[in-house]
Order: structure tokens, then C-alpha cells, then sequence
């Protein structure tokens, strides 16, 4: 087992490493940027060290700077976290030859699967169901063109090296591709330095479903159930349960042996997560392998009773998966929201600013992943998560009550921030999404009507989207 780890990231994540660490017997080492000097967060770390300033690049994204730094001070293993370096292969490959292990798969692994088109063709070699579209990368507008008739519109045009939903754009009718096309490449150029693009058939009305998977490598691999993750807006996750509700047993069997099985044939190692779209009929498509520990990763926790960075770290020490499938028995229902410090009403802007007042909730089932505190700068550098609100309870309908309590008692405040909780809330308290009848379309429809009544109203679309605070809370963040 490691003697010291380098935690390289920052915010909640790197705090919730550092607290497995403590409970390993491992040391542990954090990393802060200017703009983070003042973080109470380096108090849980057994060591800290300024790799630059407040610029991502210039700090959790330098790579010569957090190598030296997990050098200096004696590590012998990096674990990435999740976004900055957590799928650079680059990364890997130098932390390898400077002597340290890297807490994920194998570059090599990493550089094949990162890719979106080579992991479409390994997945589909596999076994896994790819929708219509591109497999290789697509280079030229006529190409595109040629996919998008034998794939039937609309299609949806996506980065090879993207993430994160970025560097994509649906089109709809063929008229629309000759200038969405070149736009398409140059965004990918612009976000991730690599302008290929592939194309794949769009589901309006698909659920975002993915499979948390562990293996060492050795042919040992387990799946740790489903996660639906359909509440998104512009691509990117506000609201994760799991398991996946609404599915056959039979279609959530064969999603997750499919995902282990496809894992598996290509050798995968460490903590993983395959997503798929599923649609109406209940047919699921591979989308991308996340070759990282996952934002919603608590969810998984919540219904196995795993420490996925625990199991993560044992996994990068060489040891084999100890987990037998038998034994993992999701219980009840989770459910996670992201708290963003982002205003709902403006297409989910961040509102950075100081927060005078920063109260979690609390009570049964209730858990909250956070690194805010009063005092703290939500600063315009990084990303706007500023905690995530998970709860468990026997089923669906008392997890989501759970949640809505929960989000209530929830009091943030600050000069100019704004946070997601009140259109959290509100999603919530949405009869297709309480029915699990909604789809990734969801937050998209939930805008559209509020715009719709605040034309007919004039009032504002937060104060009437904002449920009644539970009796005696304090309530609402805003």
C-alpha cells in the first residue's frame, strides 16, 4: 500500500480523497493555487504545497509543477480526482516515469479510451450497441453529410477529445449542417485543442444511464449498479440517482453485465463508468467510458455501502478486486443534487462572490460533499460546484422528499450569489420527473414553461419557481 499520496485537485474532491486517505493509515499531500491559498481545505491534508497561480494551467492543469511537488515531498502515488489532469494521459505517462504511480488506468489505456472515437470502436468491438452515426472521426462537410443521411437526423456532432458537454451541437435538418459543421470543429479546436469531430443519430427523448464499474486488470471485474443522470442542462449533470429508475430488470441486467463484460475484453483497470443513452423502448446505446472517479460517485456509495476511492486506491496498489459481485446488493434509492453557485433565470451563469452565510443541511440519510464555508470567495476560476446534497431512503418517493427537505434547510448567502437549489427544488417537484417519466429533455422543458408563464405573468422566474420553504426552516439560499 502507498505511504504518501498527492491529492491533485482541489474543492470537494480533493477533500473527500483526503478523508479516505486518513482512514487508510496513508499520508496525504494537497495542492492550492493562489486563489486558494486561504482554503480551510489544507487543514486536511498532513501536507500542502502552492503549485502556482490562480490560472488553471498554470497550476492544477501544470504538470511539472504538481509532479515536483508530489516529488519534494516524498509520495510515492498521484490520485487526479476528477476533471483538470484526471484523463490525461500525458499526465500519466510522466507521473509513471517519474516513479509514481497514477491513481487510474494506464496511459495507454487512458489515451484509447479518452478518445471518443477510438473508444466507440473498441466498445463496439466488445459487444456494446453504438447508435448510427461515425465511428472514425469526420473531416469534411461532404463526409458529414454522407453520415448524417445513412444516421437519420438529427444528428448530434461532438468532440473526439470531449467532455464535460462541451464542443457539441445538434443539427436537425440538413440545411443546418454546412454551417454547424465548421463551427462544431472549431469549438473543439478552441475547448480541447483538437478540432476532430464524429456524428451519431440525436434521441430527443433519451435517459442518460450509466453503469459504475471496478476491475484490476487481472480478468477480476464487478459492476456497482446504475445511475440516471437525464436531469442536465446544456449537457451537464444538476440531478443523479440511482439506481436508474423506471427500467426493466431485465434491461438494468443486461446493461450492467454488457458493461462489465465489455470492460473486461478490453482490460480495463480501476474505478470506471460507462454511459449509455437509453431510450423509450428501453434499448441502450454506449456513449463514452469516463476512465475517473465520477461527481455522482456518492450515489453508488449511498446504495452499496463501497468507498469507490477507497476500493480506487486499492485497485492502483496492485491489489485485486476484492468485491464479488454476489455481495454487491444495491439498497433502497440515492439521490444527489449539485449545488452550484450559478443563476438558474440566465442560463445558469456563475455568480462567483464571498458567501456570509453557508449552513448545509443535516438529519437522516443525508449526506453533503462540500469544501465551502462562510467566508468563502466562489472565485471566477474554477468550476461553480460548491457542495452536493445526497440522500438515501427505502424508495424513490421518500428519497425525493428527503431531498427537497434537505435542499430547504439549506442557507447560503452572499453578496450577488446565486445557486441552483431553487430550480433543484423545483425539478423535483415536477410531475414527468416524480413520475420518472422525463427524459434529457427535461430542464429544457422546464425552462421553456417558465419562460411561457413569465411572459403571461410578468413576475420573475425564480420567485414563482421557488417551492414553499419546509414550515420552521430557514429555508431558501437566496
Amino acid at each position: 500500500m502507498f505511504g504518501k499520496v498527492l491529492v491533485a485537485n482541489r474543492g470537494e474532491i480533493a477533500l473527500r480523497i483526503a478523508r479516505t486517505l486518513r482512514e487508510l493509515g496513508i499520508r496525504s499531500v494537497g495542492v492550492y493555487s493562489s486563489a486558494d491559498r486561504d482554503e480551510r481545505l489544507r487543514r486536511h491534508f498532513d501536507e500542502s504545497v502552492h503549485i502556482g497561480p490562480s490560472a488553471v494551467g498554470r497550476s492544477y492543469q501544470n504538470v511539472a509543477a504538481i509532479v515536483e511537488a508530489a516529488l519534494q515531498t516524498g509520495c510515492d502515488a498521484v490520485h487526479p480526482g476528477y476533471g483538470f489532469l484526471s484523463e490525461d494521459p500525458d499526465f500519466a505517462e510522466v507521473c509513471a516515469e517519474a516513479g509514481l504511480t497514477f491513481v487510474g488506468p494506464d496511459p495507454q489505456q487512458m489515451a484509447r479510451l479518452g478518445d471518443k472515437s477510438s473508444a466507440r470502436a473498441l466498445m463496439r468491438s466488445a459487444g456494446l450497441p453504438l447508435l448510427p452515426g461515425s465511428v472514425q472521426p469526420v473531416d469534411s462537410v461532404e463526409a458529414a453529410r454522407e453520415v448524417a443521411a445513412r444516421a437519420g437526423y438529427p444528428v448530434i456532432i461532438k468532440a473526439v477529445a470531449g467532455g464535460g458537454g462541451k464542443g457539441m451541437a445538434v443539427v436537425r435538418r440538413p440545411e443546418e449542417l454546412d454551417e454547424s459543421f465548421p463551427h462544431a470543429r472549431a469549438a473543439a479546436r478552441s475547448v480541447f485543442g483538437d478540432d476532430r469531430v464524429y456524428l451519431e443519430r440525436y434521441l430527443e427523448q433519451a435517459r442518460h444511464v450509466e453503469v459504475q464499474i471496478l476491475c484490476d486488470g487481472r480478468g477480476n471485474g464487478v459492476h456497482l449498479g446504475t445511475r440516471d443522470c437525464s436531469v442536465q442542462r446544456r449537457h451537464q449533470k444538476l440531478i443523479e440517482e440511482g439506481p436508474a429508475p423506471a427500467l426493466s430488470a431485465e434491461t438494468l441486467a443486461a446493461i450492467t453485465s454488457a458493461s462489465v463484460r465489455a470492460a473486461l475484453e478490453v482490460g480495463y483497470t480501476g474505478v470506471g463508468t460507462l454511459e449509455f443513452l437509453v431510450d423509450a423502448d428501453e434499448s441502450f446505446y454506449f456513449m463514452e467510458i469516463n476512465t475517473r472517479i465520477q461527481v455522482e460517485h456518492p450515489v453508488t456509495e449511498m446504495i452499496t455501502g463501497v468507498d469507490l476511492i477507497r476500493e480506487q486506491l486499492l485497485v492502483a496498489a496492485g491489489l485485486t478486486v476484492q468485491l464479488r459481485q454476489a455481495e454487491i446488493v444495491p439498497r433502497g434509492v440515492s439521490v444527489e443534487c449539485r449545488v452550484n453557485g450559478e443563476d438558474p433565470d440566465r442560463d445558469f451563469i456563475p455568480t462567483p462572490g464571498r458567501l456570509v452565510v453557508f449552513q448545509p443541511p443535516g438529519g437522516p440519510f443525508t449526506r453533503v460533499d462540500t469544501h465551502a464555508y462562510p467566508g468563502y470567495e466562489l472565485g471566477p476560476h474554477y468550476d461553480s460546484l460548491l457542495a452536493k446534497v445526497v440522500v438515501w431512503a427505502p424508495d424513490r418517493e421518500q428519497a425525493l422528499d428527503r431531498m427537497d427537505r434537505a435542499l430547504a434547510e439549506f442557507d447560503i448567502e452572499g453578496p450577488g450569489v446565486r445557486t441552483t437549489i431553487p430550480f433543484l427544488r423545483r425539478v423535483i417537484a415536477d410531475p414527468q420527473f416524480r413520475k420518472a417519466e422525463h427524459s434529457t429533455q427535461l430542464v429544457d422543458r422546464i425552462r421553456q414553461d417558465d419562460r411561457l408563464r413569465t411572459a403571461g405573468t410578468g413576475q420573475p422566474a425564480a420567485d414563482r419557481n421557488r417551492p414553499a420553504a419546509a414550515p420552521g426552516r430557514k429555508g431558501e439560499n437566496q
